[in-house]
């Protein structure tokens, strides 16, 4: 009777350093979520502004080709954006890795009661791309038969899971029996697999918006 005290005290004692551990771990995963999501806004950034600088060059060499005098250059680059911008908005593309991030974070929204099979498709796609990305040379890791059981089963139910393998460069050919992929691009790959661990590893993935 005497040590019931002690014991208890040790239990809330154990009770909230275990609730302390979890929420350290849960701050440290939130702050490299915030990490990441900061490299990827730099990167694009850095995406766009190669772009403008391209359509910049693209004036000058149609104004070289006008044969505008040099004086005229500024005069014609400032007359000319809100045209040509408005001709390249409405048919700007999304950067892939947007749009695998947004397919997957649609997976587990629409599928949210099963927790497990969602997991185990995520863990099945990682599986694929890491195939691929290790063996890039390997014609079996770059042909996926639609109707193999197990791909059914853990992928082929959701319509997201095959539309990311598509996103990654797989595409249906025979009549839609087989998803092949062609010459593998890395970079896209890698891109791949590092949004497949996020949804596998980030507890906040697909609850936190990532919309400008």
């Amino acid at each position: 009777m005497k040590l019931e005290p002690r014991r208890e005290k040790e239990r809330i004692r154990a009770g909230k350093e275990v609730q302390e551990a979890k929420r350290i771990a849960e701050e440290n995963e939130r702050k490299r979520f915030i990490a990441l999501r900061k490299v990827e806004k730099e990167e694009e950034n850095r995406a766009r502004e190669r772009i403008r600088q391209k359509l910049h060059q693209d004036k000058v060499e149609r104004r070289g080709e006008l044969g505008l005098p040099l004086q005229n250059q500024s005069s014609l680059i400032s007359a000319i954006p809100m045209v040509q911008e408005n001709k390249v908005v409405p048919v700007k593309s999304t950067p892939k890795v947007d749009l695998m991030r947004d397919c997957l974070r649609s997976l587990k929204r629409n599928n949210k009661e099963n927790d497990m099979k969602v997991k185990r498709g995520f863990e099945t796609l990682l599986i694929y791309v890491r195939n691929v990305v290790r063996n890039p040379d390997e014609d079996k890791f770059r042909k996926i038969r639609l109707t193999n059981p197990a791909f059914k089963e853990r992928v082929g139910i959701f319509e997201e899971g095959v539309k990311f393998l598509e996103l990654c460069g797989f595409e249906r050919v025979e009549g839609g029996k087989y998803l092949i992929l062609g010459k593998p691009d890395m970079a896209v790959l890698k891109l791949a697999g590092n949004e497949l661990q996020s949804a596998l590893t980030n507890p906040y993935f697909g609850l936190i918006s990532t919309q400008k």
